[in-house]
């Protein structure tokens, strides 16, 4: 080969290999979220009740369960849901399971918090390592958690008393069914009810007014029976949850001789509102504290967004016998029946 001719060749060879690479890059494009490709983004999401004997943590569960698989698509990932609830209420379980999800590598936390004095060292260490957490229900409002979704407890507990004092034409003795005593949005919901009777001049609290019970439907129901046995003179019941309404035949009195306003309406109560041992049920939207929580944790996780206002409150639905049977047909979707 001729001396001029070798640098000619090496130019073409060098051109060549340029273009092969080039060619080779060009064929290699980075996966995009929602293409089919099935190397989607995983997502892992804990949801922590604040017991799994208390139905309406079993409704936010199916809330979340059915978020997660309508919402991937339209974010175009996967979405795991891990439920951490206890089998009874117990703030420091609670607080080992956001730390066990922390460790688990958990991208988001909705908790309700039994409560929020032994829950908020552990949502703060879980946000220190990166994890998105926000409460539904009952809220822990000095931790770092960047949400809360659920009901405007201080205003649930103004209008169960409001209805009440409807139900028994604003007069008579009432007593209040509080839960558990160190929960702060039972807390809130009893203060609500108190500051409501000062509306009604003609009404008054028992003396004890407030009852405090463990949520399980056996231990409420056990505690309104005790609490009216000793107290005959209560005429009328503010219910700041509907836990004795879980189990059957719950209020020993005849129909209507004591009135009853209950927050909650889930199926098992509805059938309180058909006897007419109750008279205004006010549902809460325990279905959408897993769904809605799973959306909000969504838009934080992938998108970097936070909702307008940390408190997102969702409104209370009034049931009575009038729309009892509309109302009911919900639950066949919100529980999968």
């Amino acid at each position: 080969m001729t001396s001029t001719l070798r640098p000619v060749l090496l130019a073409l060879t060098g051109m060549a290999a340029a273009a092969f690479i080039l060619t080779a890059c060009s064929k290699a494009p980075e996966p995009k979220a929602g293409s089919g490709n099935p190397a989607k983004r995983k997502i892992l999401i804990g949801f922590i009740g604040k017991s799994l004997t208390n139905d309406v943590f079993q409704a936010g569960q199916s809330g979340a369960k059915d978020a997660a698989k309508e919402l991937a698509e339209k974010y175009g990932v996967e979405v795991e849901i891990e439920i951490r609830t206890p089998n009874d209420e117990d703030a420091t379980k609670q607080a080992e399971a956001i730390e066990a999800l922390m460790r688990r590598g958990a991208d988001g936390i909705a908790v309700s918090c039994t409560e929020a004095n032994t829950l908020t060292p552990s949502i703060d260490k879980a946000v220190g390592k990166g994890v998105h957490v926000m409460c539904f229900d009952s809220d822990a409002p000095e931790s770092k958690r960047f949400a809360y979704y659920g009901t405007d407890d201080k205003a649930c507990g103004e209008r169960t008393v409001d209805e009440l004092a409807k139900a028994m034409g604003e007069k008579g003795t009432i007593a209040i069914l509080g839960g558990n005593q160190s929960a702060p949005n039972l807390q809130a919901r009893v203060a609500g009810a108190r500051a409501a009777l000062a509306k009604y001049p003609n009404m008054k609290l028992n003396e004890p007014a407030t009852f405090y019970h463990v949520e399980t439907p056996e231990k409420s129901a056990e505690a309104v029976q005790t609490a009216q046995n000793a107290n005959p003179g209560i005429q009328g019941w503010a219910f700041i949850g509907g836990w004795p309404l879980f189990t059957a035949d719950a209020l020993k009195w005849p129909a209507g001789s004591v009135k009853v306003v209950s927050v909650d309406a889930l199926p098992a109560q509805l059938n309180y509102l058909r006897s007419g041992h109750v008279e205004v049920l006010l549902a809460q939207d325990c279905y959408g504290w897993g769904y809605k929580s799973v959306e909000i944790l969504l838009e934080k996780i992938l998108n970097g967004k936070s909702p307008a206002d940390v408190r997102v409150i969702d409104p209370l639905t009034r049931v009575t016998r009038d729309n009892v049977d509309e109302f009911g047909k919900h639950w066949e979707k919100w529980l999968g029946k």
